[in-house]
């Protein structure tokens, strides 16, 4: 079939390892010290790959390709003992952290927020207040999350557009608190993000999905493309859409 896949020009490559690490379909493996992508079939053609190369080396193509097998995926991923364990070591998944080098703003991390936690406790026994981030994972930027990932196993999802967090002051203790986090501008971005969120819930065991978007009419494709998801993913999952109002208020819940 004619689809969307990646290249990777041998080349720019220098063997760095860090997309076969982002590739969490298991498509790219290092051979002979260069990047190949060994199982086309594995290849979702979403490229989370892509912003971890730290020379350019991989690029989207469209062309003669096998259809993307997300059943052989998850049965790689079940022999290899994938998205095995939880624990956390300093906040950080170990299956998280990948090689050094390559661009840190893509590197996939989880936050402990046990000590803000403590300290945020402590703090309200003195009667004074301070913000705690709820942010519970890296990236959060809707093209650039993997479709893998580990903290998506189990997660509350909560898919916001970019301005909502501007506009709402509570955002976090309201919205965000308990849940993973993943955002985006339809308008800004210029993509729909209807196939990857569907991957990300088909993927995962997403218990619930909250949408949180704008007023204006560019976030109506947010929402779109998240309730299209969630239709075409086949699951039966809880959500509720929330609209807040260009001045910070809550329109609609």
């Amino acid at each position: 079939m004619l689809r969307k896949i990646i290249h990777i020009d041998e080349e720019k490559c220098n063997g760095c390892g860090i997309c076969a690490e982002a590739c969490h379909e298991g498509a790219i493996e290092i051979i002979d010290g260069k990047a190949k992508l060994m199982r086309e079939n594995f290849c979702d053609g979403f490229g989370d790959c892509l912003p971890n190369c730290p020379t350019g080396a991989i690029t989207f193509e469209e062309r003669e390709a096998p259809a993307y097998d997300a059943d052989a995926v998850r049965a790689a991923k079940e022999k290899n003992g994938m998205k095995s364990g939880s624990g956390l070591e300093n906040g950080i998944h170990p299956s998280m952290m990948g090689p050094a080098g390559g661009c840190p703003g893509s590197r996939m991390m989880r936050f402990s927020r046990q000590d803000e936690e403590r300290g945020e406790e402590n703090c309200m026994s003195q009667s004074l207040s301070v913000p705690v981030s709820r942010l519970e994972q890296w990236p959060c930027q809707i093209k650039l999350v993997p479709v893998g990932a580990p903290f998506f196993d189990g997660a509350k999802l909560l898919i916001a557009a970019d301005c909502t967090a501007y506009a709402y002051a509570n955002m976090h203790e309201e919205f965000m608190k308990g849940k993973v986090t993943i955002i985006g501008c339809p308008k800004l971005d210029g993509v729909d993000y209807t196939e990857k969120l569907m991957e990300i819930i088909r993927e995962n065991e997403i218990e619930s999905v909250t949408i949180v978007r704008m007023e204006v009419p560019c976030c109506g494709g947010l929402q779109m493309a998240a309730q299209n998801a969630l239709q075409g993913s086949g699951k039966f999952i809880p959500w509720q859409v929330v609209t807040i109002s260009r001045d910070g208020r809550i329109l609609d819940a």
